[in-house]
């Protein structure tokens, strides 16, 4: 039972991480004029690999539903263990952007809410095809070169970003977006932040299975 609960506490403290350290870039890069296409992919991809190297080696380093429910499809994680990463991941997003209101203001943490310019149409299509692309790296990474996907996956988050901040703003995480929506009021596009991510991250395991999962579990 102890070990399950540190599971789920470095899952809220890896997605807190991960949140707070994106957010804040978003935030720094406004305030300092700096280009918002090299600050923020860089401050979500090291911060997800500052999670990783914190905290991955007692969870396996999700910080994301969709990652889980991929990991939980592939029998990977367990059923309660697929629920209790859920609450810490969702929870180490929200205290991450109420960290972010006490530093700022409201106003500073609508700035980092997830929107979709383009609209609903556009931001589920994107949203949906980087997680699928951001999973399947990660399924692939941490069973075919484990000792790499440290490094792999987060360049690959950043990546995603460069792809995705124009057009979705580039999630590809539930509880990314669920956090500084629910502390900022903003709640009316984070729909599409659940449910293309999930969805995405469910296809990505169905590739997985057909190309690489099979000849690796043998």
């Amino acid at each position: 039972m102890v070990v399950s609960i540190n599971k789920y506490l470095a899952e809220a403290i890896g997605t807190f991480i991960l949140v707070f350290l994106g957010s804040m870039s978003v935030l720094a890069a406004i305030a300092t004029d700096s280009p918002i296409m090299v600050a923020v992919p860089l401050g979500f991809g090291l911060g997800l690999m500052a999670a990783i190297f914190a905290v991955g080696h007692v969870s396996g380093g999700h910080f994301n539903p969709a990652v889980t429910l991929a990991m939980w499809l592939d029998k990977r994680t367990s059923s309660s263990d697929l629920i209790g990463y859920w609450i810490g991941q969702f929870v180490g997003g929200i205290i991450a952007s109420a960290v972010v209101l006490a530093a700022t203001d409201r106003d500073g943490v609508r700035v980092t809410v997830n929107v979709s310019p383009e609209g609903a149409g556009v931001g589920l299509l994107m949203e949906f095809v980087l997680t699928l692309i951001f999973v399947l790296v990660i399924l692939a990474s941490t069973k075919k070169a484990p000792a790499m996907a440290g490094l792999v996956i987060p360049f690959t988050l950043a990546v995603v970003h460069l792809a995705g901040i124009p057009f979705s703003g580039a999630s590809v995480n539930p509880a990314r977006s669920f956090g500084p929506a629910l502390v900022g009021g903003t709640l009316n596009e984070v729909w599409i932040y659940l449910v293309a991510p999930l969805a995405g991250a469910a296809v990505a395991w169905v590739f997985w299975r057909m190309f690489g999962g099979d000849e690796a579990d043998v």
